[in-house]
């Protein structure tokens, strides 16, 4: 077996999953803070205070989620270093990807109120409920920095197929933030404020536990000098590659906001029953994204590497991989679909309506894979600008099927879904022979 941290010269299954398996559990865990928050609330027996967390923990899940671009880019860049030979490059990596973790929370620091004021208003909670959603709100907005620099050293970590040591991180961050929760909102009834210090602590302690990490990985520690660190063509690829994810980020966010906005429009029981529904694919994502992550760190090794094999090889691995769970979870959908439906809902019409549109859920893994498959890929080579245009096209092609089937309902909402994983993954899969041509030749 070999070491952490290395890479067997031909890419084996057992590559792929010593670095997905950890990384689905950490991605289950990754809402935690926020239903953690939520529960703790729940027990004050006050609707408006529950409102209000829930509301805010999703303001945050969605507004960390566009900058996951620290993660991404991190991931990729440690992986092509280390598969290059350029074990110099880590620390220069992790340091770059922490200054601009440390810019982009200050700036949302700085910018609170607005930000705030922009985001509570198109939620568009009761009165009640947006006054706790910002008293969390404005507590927990100043984990920013260290939230984003928690992506940052877990995407390093995973880029040297360390996912073990980015699980413990994580499960680390979770368990501080559960006993401080605990602790602050139900034994020194800090109510929800307390439950925003609480994510602050976790943050906090989840950043210093990955600091420790990273340099005792380093043997030189984590020093950078500033020419290097601030070298004119490596800061200029880094930012170029962001901003690429971030955009890509953006109009990923913007479809699963505008199915939201589209199922709350056609009334309480659909957008009930699309929320049941959502969690389903949730969880299929979990997995998906789990391979995912093995396809960025594998391909951005063979990138660096220069080897054209082990990156047609990971490629491989990864869709036939991805293809067995998709097979699998929608069986288990399809056997247990009516019966889950029913645990997590009493309402009859939400039932009724929910088992009406289970067959996208059901049919939803198989073209979801080849998506989160190619997204991992083009990370991993740093295929940002394409993987870019090539989002910006998927979501025009769900808007166009949307407004296409819109007189169709939900069921015409539901298809443009579906339509916008397919284009995304089909997308994707052409351009791949050639960006594969480009990057390692014939």
């Amino acid at each position: 077996m070999h070491s952490p941290g290395t890479i067997q010269p031909n890419v084996t299954s057992r590559e792929v999953f010593a670095i997905a398996g950890p990384a689905m559990v950490a991605n289950v865990t990754t809402p935690l803070i926020g239903i953690v928050a939520t529960s703790a609330i729940g027990r004050l027996g006050e609707a408006s205070l529950l409102g209000g967390v829930a509301m805010a923990s999703v303001i945050f899940d969605c507004l960390f989620w566009l900058f996951g671009f620290l993660r991404l880019s991190t991931l990729a860049f440690t992986a092509q270093s280390l598969g290059a030979g350029a074990r110099d490059e880590l620390p220069v990596v992790l340091v770059r990807g922490l200054l601009v973790a440390a810019g982009v929370g200050a700036i949302l620091i700085a910018l609170q109120l607005p930000l705030g004021t922009l985001l509570f208003d198109a939620m568009g909670g009761s009165d009640a409920v947006t006054r706790a959603g910002r008293t969390y709100f404005t507590v927990r907005i100043w984990s920013s920095p260290l939230a984003l620099a928690n992506y940052v050293v877990l995407g390093w970590l995973v880029g040297q197929a360390r996912a073990r040591l980015a699980l413990a991180v994580q499960i680390a961050i979770n368990l501080i933030n559960i006993a401080a929760t605990l602790l602050l909102v139900l034994v020194l009834d800090a109510g929800i404020a307390g439950a925003a210090v609480a994510a602050v602590i976790a943050e906090a302690a989840g950043l210093i536990l990955g600091v420790v990490i990273a340099r005792r990985l380093l043997p030189g520690g984590i020093v950078v000098s500033r020419q290097v660190l601030f070298d004119r063509d490596g800061v200029k690829r880094m930012l170029a590659v962001n901003r690429d994810i971030m955009i890509r980020t953006a109009a990923l966010i913007t479809v699963f906001l505008f199915f939201n906005a589209q199922g709350a429009r056609a009334g309480d029981v659909t957008l009930a029953a699309n929320a049941v529904l959502n969690n389903f694919l949730l969880v299929s994502a979990f997995f998906l994204d789990g391979l995912a992550n093995a396809a960025e760190q594998l391909c951005g090794y063979a990138v660096g590497a220069r080897n054209r094999r082990d990156f047609i090889r990971a490629t491989q691995l990864i869709l036939a991989w991805g293809v067995g769970f998709s097979l699998v979870v929608s069986t288990t959908l399809a056997l247990s679909g009516s019966a889950l439906i029913d645990l997590m809902t009493a309402s009859p019409a939400v039932r009724l309506a929910a088992r009406d549109f289970l067959v996208f859920v059901i049919v939803s893994p198989l073209p979801a894979v080849f998506a989160f498959a190619f997204d991992g890929i083009y990370i991993g080579a740093t295929w940002a600008r394409d993987m870019r245009n090539l989002m910006m096209a998927s979501l025009s092609i769900f808007l166009t099927t949307w407004f296409a089937l819109r007189s169709f309902g939900n069921t015409g909402l539901w298809i443009a879904f579906l339509a916008h994983y397919v284009a995304r993954g089909g997308l994707q899969g052409l351009r791949y022979p050639t960006l594969l041509r480009q990057s390692f030749g014939k």
